[in-house]
């Protein structure tokens, strides 16, 4: 099992267009295999901010959605300089006990 956490920080010019990329991702996100959650939160004290949480099976499961249009869609934006500072992209294995 994987836990994944996508945060992005947008310019307020970019917010709505943003807000609907991340949005598009949501639907063909969780029709895929392996795709166990997928969560879109918005900061109340930072309106500009959004996390993506999502548990994958496998890092398979994880590529699939990678490789999704909509995810290309965000990280196009993402490098038009959309960011007030660098994504952060974080990836757990939850596989292993502690």
């Amino acid at each position: 099992m994987l836990v994944a956490r996508f945060k992005v920080q947008v310019r307020p010019e970019y917010l709505y267009e943003m807000a609907a990329l991340i949005a598009a991702v949501e639907a063909p996100s969780r029709e895929l295999p392996g795709v166990v959650e997928f969560d879109v939160l918005r900061s109340l004290s930072e309106q500009n901010t959004f996390v993506v949480n999502e548990v994958f099976e496998d890092r398979q499961a994880l590529e699939r959605q990678n490789l999704l249009p909509e995810v290309a869609a965000v990280l196009d934006l993402v490098g038009r300089g959309a960011l007030t500072r660098d994504l952060e992209w974080t990836v757990w294995d939850a596989t292993e006990s502690l």
